[in-house]
């Protein structure tokens, strides 16, 4: 039962840091703003983004929240991860850059996995 929590939390610490980092560099990096214009998405769509990427991490983290509202956010974040797996293939990125949100998803889905374990 333990070594469950440890893995739910780590995981679950894990994409909550990512996508709080993310939506930072979405309102304050000139960089993030550049790789939105590079994938082709408008302005807007950044800054939306970040909001929900707020909103999806706080849902993961606080305990009391429902588990509808966490599943919506666990839904949202591995759409957000395929779309962007796809967006950096389908703009000719390194494979590095590729690979990574298909590496978060995965993380994700461990977290989801041991949600109620």
């Amino acid at each position: 039962m333990k070594k469950n929590k440890i893995i739910y939390w780590t995981t679950t610490g894990i994409i909550t840091a990512i996508m709080l980092f993310s939506a930072f560099g979405y309102f304050t990096n000139p960089d993030m703003k550049a790789a939105f214009v590079h994938l082709g998405f408008p302005d807007y769509f950044r800054v939306e983004l970040g909001v929900l990427n707020v909103l999806g991490a706080i849902a993961l983290i606080l305990p009391r929240v429902s588990d509808k509202i966490k599943s919506f956010a666990y839904f949202g974040f591995a759409l957000t991860f395929v779309s962007a797996f796809i967006a950096h293939f389908a703009s000719g990125d390194p494979l590095s850059v590729v690979i990574m949100p298909i590496f978060f998803l995965v993380v994700l889905a461990v977290s989801y996995y041991f949600q109620d374990k």
